[in-house]
C-alpha cells in the first residue's frame, strides 16, 4: 500500500546542532520573502511544517555522511546479528558500539544529530500555534499539537535510549544555543508527559485512513507509550499501558496478518498487522548522495545484502553485506516455524556464488534485504531509494506486550497465555507455552529479530549482563566484552561535547 505520505519532501530546514553562530550579519531580513513568522501564520503553512516534523523519521539509515539505521543500531549490539562489513575497521563505529567498547571519537552522531533535528521541529509547530494561526480552526490546532507531542516523544526516545543524559528542550533555542542537560529519568518524565498529552486531546485517528498511512494514530501512540513505560520499569502506568494493548487487540481496525511470510513484502505494507511504519518508496525517488535528505527510499536493504550476490538470483539483489544474521539466531528456531525462513535467509545452502565478507555465515535478514525490483522507478541513486518500508509496530508486538503486562500486574494468567497462543498458532506452532516473562522475552525474539526490540528487552529485563558477553566464536568474531550498566548509555559524542561550551558531562563508558 502506497500513501501520499510517501511522497511528501523536507517542506522546512532543521537546526541541526545544539550551538551556532549568533552575529548580527548572519541575520539579515529577505526585503521580497516573508520571515518565518509571517510564512508560518496560516493554516495551508502550519501543514507544511507538521509534515516537516516528520521527515526525519526518514534520516537515520543515510545521514550527515553516517550510516546508522536506528533499528539496526539497537540489533547489533544484542544477539542476533553480526556487525559484518569487510572487516572490523569497515563501519568501524559499529565493530566498537557491538563490542560495548565505543568512545566520544568513534561513536555514531547522526541519530544524536537526527533526533534533535525532530525534536526542534515539533518545537516550531507549537511556537508558531502559539504565534497565533490566522485560518485555524480549534480542530486544526488540537490535530497538529497531538501529531508533534507524539513525533516530538518518538525522537526524543532515541535520544533517551541511546545517549540517555542529554540537553533537552520544548522551546527552540537562541544564541548561544546551549540546553541544560536532562539526567535520563528526568527526560522520560517529558517523554511520558508529551504522549499523555497528545492521547488527552482525543483527535487522534485510532487507525489512519490508507490516504494518511504514515500519520500517527492513537494506537501508535499507545505503542509508543507501552515502549517507554516498559523500558523505564514505570509500574505505575502498567495497568493504563495494559488497557492501551486491550483497546487495540479489541479493535477492529488490528490483527496479526495470517501468514507471517508477508508481513513484510510491499503487499504487506500497512497491512491489518501494521500500528506504524516509517515510509519509503522507489518511484520518482530522488534521494541521492548530494541530498541524502531528499524524498525516496532506504539504503538498508543495501547495507545488509550479501555482497557481489548475482543480480536476480533466488529473487535477491546484493549489497554490501553488514548485519549478517547470526547462525545461532536460524538453529533457534524450530524447524515448523514459520518464522524461522521469513526472517533468515539461507543464502549460503543456496549454492549461488557471492563474496563473503567478515561475519558471514551464509544467513542475511529475509526481512529487509534486497529483493529484485525493490528500486523500480527511482531516479537518482538505486543503493539509497529501495521501496521498503520499516515496521515500527505491529499488533504482535500488542499482544505480546498485553501478556507480559498482565505477568508483572499479577493478572488472569489464561488471558496472557491466550495472547502468546496467538502469535505462536500464526507462527505454525502448535505447542503452547506458560505466561512467564522468560517465555515471552523468547516469544519477542523470535517474532521481532531484526526490528529494534531485543537489546532493549534485555536492558529494561535486567539481563543483559549476563546474556551480552563475549562470543568465543570458533572464528574469533565478535563481542570481547560482557554488558554492564555503564554500558547502558553511548558516550555523548565528543564534537557535541566540544560545542557546549562546557555544559554536557561525559556519560560513563
Amino acid at each position: 500500500m502506497k500513501s501520499i505520505y510517501k511522497y511528501l519532501g523536507v517542506a522546512a530546514v532543521a537546526c541541526l546542532g545544539l550551538t551556532g553562530c549568533g552575529d548580527d550579519f548572519l541575520n539579515v531580513d529577505s526585503p521580497t520573502q516573508p520571515s518565518a513568522d509571517e510564512y508560518f501564520s496560516t493554516k495551508a503553512h502550519v501543514d507544511e511544517a507538521v509534515v516537516a516534523a516528520y521527515d526525519p523519521l526518514h534520516w537515520t539509515d543515510w545521514s550527515m555522511s553516517e550510516y546508522a539505521p536506528y533499528t539496526l543500531m539497537a540489533d547489533i549490539m544484542a544477539d542476533d546479528l553480526w556487525v559484518g562489513g569487510s572487516d572490523p575497521n569497515d563501519n568501524a563505529n559499529w565493530h566498537l558500539m557491538a563490542n560495548y567498547s565505543a568512545t566520544p571519537l568513534r561513536v555514531v552522531t547522526s541519530i544524536w544529530t537526527d533526533g534533535f533535528s525532530g525534536v526542534k521541529r515539533c518545537n516550531d509547530v507549537f511556537s508558531y500555534i502559539e504565534a497565533g494561526i490566522s485560518d485555524a480552526t480549534e480542530a486544526d490546532i488540537k490535530d497538529w499539537q497531538a501529531q508533534v507531542h507524539v513525533l516530538r516523544a518518538f525522537y526524543a526516545t532515541w535520544l533517551w535510549k541511546f545517549y540517555g543524559n542529554v540537553p533537552y528542550y520544548e522551546e527552540n533555542l537562541t544564541f548561544p544555543y546551549i540546553a541544560e542537560q536532562m539526567p535520563a529519568d528526568e527526560l522520560y518524565n517529558h517523554i511520558i508527559a508529551d504522549i499523555e498529552a497528545a492521547i488527552a486531546l482525543d483527535v487522534l485517528p485510532f487507525r489512519c485512513p490508507a490516504s494518511e498511512a504514515g500519520r500517527v494514530s492513537k494506537a501508535m501512540a499507545y505503542m509508543l507509550f507501552a515502549e517507554v513505560v516498559m523500558y523505564q520499569n514505570d509500574t505505575a502506568r502498567y495497568g493504563t499501558a495494559l488497557g492501551y494493548m486491550r483497546e487495540i487487540i479489541n479493535s477492529a481496525d488490528y490483527d496479526l496478518a495470517p501468514d507471517y511470510t508477508t508481513i513484510f513484502t510491499e503487499a504487506g505494507e500497512w497491512s491489518s498487522e501494521s500500528i506504524y511504519e516509517i515510509n519509503y518508496i522507489s518511484q520518482n525517488a530522488v534521494r541521492s548522495w548530494s541530498g541524502p535528505l531528499a524524498a525516496g527510499g532506504t539504503v538498508l536493504p543495501t547495507l545488509i545484502s550479501p555482497n557481489n550476490w548475482p543480480s536476480g538470483a533466488e529473487g535477491h539483489e546484493g549489497g554490501w553485506g553488514f548485519a549478517p544474521v547470526r547462525a545461532t539466531t536460524y538453529a533457534m528456531y524450530s524447524p515448523d516455524d514459520v518464522r524461522r525462513d521469513a526472517t533468515c535467509w539461507n543464502a549460503g545452502a543456496t549454492g549461488v556464488e557471492y563474496n563473503k565478507r567478515y561475519e558471514d555465515e551464509g544467513f542475511f535478514l529475509e526481512k529487509y534485504v534486497a529483493h529484485t525490483g525493490s528500486t523500480e522507478g527511482q531516479k537518482a541513486d538505486a543503493d539509497l531509494n529501495h521501496n521498503v518500508n520499516w515496521r515500527i509496530y505491529r499488533y504482535s508486538e500488542a499482544l505480546l506486550n498485553a501478556a507480559e503486562l498482565i505477568v508483572a500486574t499479577g493478572g488472569n494468567a489464561s488471558e496472557a497465555k491466550g495472547y502468546i497462543t496467538q502469535v505462536r498458532r500464526r507462527a505454525g506452532l502448535q505447542s503452547e507455552v506458560e505466561p512467564t516473562v522468560d517465555n515471552i522475552l523468547n516469544e519477542r525474539r523470535l517474532e521481532f529479530v531484526g526490528e529494534g526490540k531485543r537489546y532493549w528487552d534485555l536492558i529494561r529485563t535486567g539481563k543483559a549482563a549476563t546474556v551480552l558477553g563475549p562470543d568465543n566464536n570458533e572464528n574469533g568474531w565478535g563481542r570481547t566484552v560482557t554488558w554492564s550498566p555503564n554500558k547502558k548509555h553511548l558516550p555523548i559524542p565528543q564534537s557535541e561535547i566540544d560545542k557546549s561550551a562546557g555544559t554536557l558531562t561525559q556519560n560513563p563508558y
